[in-house]
């Protein structure tokens, strides 16, 4: 089972992703910001971690920037989540190291594809 951090504030959002992945049995740890986001990493130590991009206290640029500056956490791969689609931001994703770019609202199947690219994960299909 692959496990994933979904750091994600708003939580409609949240409740829709979680319900969305579990049904096809991913294992979810939530944080609704940055310090949590970080907090759960050390503690669940998840297989990726999917980055809101804008959230209270410390956001997700900051959040990512502190887990691919450390050893322990560089290497977890960390999808952002965001609604900005502009260049800029997607420059920036990938100087601050996130391996994956989603753009809201999610292309749910697209986006499972990346987790499952990124983790080597099986396809639920293929079980």
């Amino acid at each position: 089972m692959i496990k994933v951090l979904l750091a994600e504030d708003n939580k409609l959002n949240m409740e829709l992703l979680t319900r969305r992945l579990e049904k096809l049995d991913f294992e979810i740890i939530q944080a609704t910001d940055g310090e949590e986001a970080l907090q759960a990493v050390r503690n669940a130590k998840p297989d990726i971690i999917l980055m809101d991009i804008n959230m209270p206290g410390m956001d997700g640029w900051e959040a990512t920037k502190i887990l691919k500056s450390d050893d322990a956490t560089a290497s977890i791969p960390i999808i952002a989540l965001t609604a900005h689609a502009m260049d800029e931001h997607r420059s920036k994703a990938d100087a601050l190291g996130f391996d994956g770019y989603a753009t809201k609202p999610i292309e749910f199947k697209e986006l499972v594809e990346t987790i499952l690219s990124l983790t080597g994960g099986a396809h639920p299909n293929d079980s």
